[in-house]
């Protein structure tokens, strides 16, 4: 059950003091309104025009900062239609004319491992983005939400934009993770567990003991898929791994802001990682959650490596621990999307590739691939597919009668070796002994 902590005079959450920074205040509480000033905005192919056409229409012909501008085109990659070529063009031309100089085209990776891979995050920054996963880049320590198209252009145009300074729910992580159960595991199990909207317009503090051994790729994860519990922010404070990330990156800032000691939350759960087993989201919700062990034996159609989620050199180098030496069942497609090409390099030069090919993956262009549905990968009717991605809603990657089921990259894998949902525990590495 959740505990709520009393208010002690002074003390703001993480969200609350980045808002503050950026309206240019000491100090703001939840359920005010603040204009804040936006560090970087980001739009990616599915939006971006549409962005752009707004500011032509109201007679804007230039941006309020290009140099704080990401775009990129990411979604439908290649294009898949002449229609989908059209825009990419546009948005070309776009990014052309309002000198946007961060401008990631076709086959660079998706945006949500791209601005964290190129050092364009940092600790205490505010970001937007046209889409809602841009809760991923609190687990650099900024505060990171979409919006709509419309506020997009007006952000665009001035640089600033709305808040309502949210209420924020903390997570305290506790325990360490067993062999074979990843961060992919916890997100799942905490949406599982308090539902899909238990942080509605809230933000969202990972923090406890357990948080501070979270690599930057689970803390991606994590704060990825927070919007899948209704968070307007995911965040992990700035700490020691942060900037470890960060050094090749351009360095963390002199001041990180951190949550006061005494500051309010509207909840506090804990979290034990100790007794947690891999988990499965099944249709058509990403907060109908099991232990893997529950749903074993389900036929699979195809499954799917890759995403903002999963997609990272991690995942990938997980998913060939548990491939190699082995092929993917007969009659099951496995679709492999690096998240970005510097991702798809390191894969080249560990080895992961090669073992994911000799399984008899098929490895797609850097994006967002099957996740999004909107051309490879898709499913027919009746179909099964296990990923790594983050919404198994009705018809996202084709067919309204196919099912989607979410996992980590070793349940992924492993289900793909067997043919059936599988819990990885049950595989030995070729060794002979157990896949860690």
């Amino acid at each position: 059950m959740p505990r709520s902590t009393g208010r002690r005079p002074g003390g703001m959450t993480l969200a609350e003091r980045i808002l503050a920074g950026a309206a240019g205040r000491d100090r703001v509480a939840a359920g005010e309104f603040v204009m804040a000033s936006v560090d970087l905005a980001m739009v990616h192919d599915i939006f971006a025009d549409q962005v752009f056409e707004h500011l032509l229409a109201s007679g804007v012909d230039r941006v309020w900062d290009p140099d704080r501008i990401a775009v990129v085109i990411d979604h439908l990659v290649p294009a898949p239609s002449a229609a989908a070529a059209e825009v990419h063009g546009r948005i070309r031309e776009h990014v052309r004319r309002f000198g946007i100089d961060r401008f990631f085209d076709a086959g660079r990776g998706i945006c949500h491992q791209l601005l964290p891979e190129t050092g364009s995050v940092r600790p205490g920054m505010l970001i937007v983005g046209t889409d809602s996963h841009t809760t991923t880049h609190g687990a650099l320590g900024a505060a990171g939400t979409g919006i709509g198209t419309s506020d997009m252009a007006y952000v665009f145009a001035t640089g600033r934009l709305w808040f309502r300074v949210p209420e924020t729910i903390r997570f305290d992580l506790v325990g360490a993770l067993s062999p074979m159960v990843t961060w992919k595991d916890v997100i799942l199990h905490i949406a599982g567990t308090f539902g899909a909207d238990v942080a509605q317009y809230r933000s969202v503090e990972f923090a406890g003991p357990a948080a501070s051994k979270a690599d930057v790729s689970g803390r991606l994860t994590m704060c990825n898929m927070a919007v899948e519990i209704g968070a307007k922010f995911g965040m992990f404070a700035g700490d020691a791994v942060t900037a470890g990330y960060l050094q090749a990156r351009g360095g963390m800032p002199a001041e990180v802001p951190v949550a006061d000691p005494d500051a309010t939350y509207s909840a506090v759960h804990e979290v034990s990682l100790s007794e947690l087993d891999p988990q499965v989201a099944l249709p058509h919700s990403v907060d109908r959650v099991r232990p893997v062990s529950e749903v074993e034996g389900l036929h699979l159609d195809q499954a799917f490596i890759g995403s903002c989620t999963n997609g990272r050199i991690e995942d990938l180098e997980a998913a060939a621990q548990v491939l190699r030496g082995r092929e993917k069942a007969t009659g099951v497609r496995l679709l492999v999307a690096p998240a970005s090409a510097d991702v798809h390099r390191q894969a080249l030069e560990s080895g992961a590739i090669e073992v994911l090919l000799k399984a008899g993956a098929i490895v797609l262009p850097p994006g967002c691939g099957p996740c999004f549905g909107g051309h490879g990968g898709l499913l027919g009717s009746g179909e099964r597919c296990i990923g790594t991605h983050n919404r198994n809603f009705l018809g996202r990657m084709g067919s309204p009668q196919a099912e989607i089921y979410l996992a980590s990259p070793q349940t992924v894998a492993a289900s793909a070796v067997m043919g059936q949902i599988t819990d990885p525990r049950r595989l030995e590495a070729t060794d002979g002994s157990a896949v860690a």
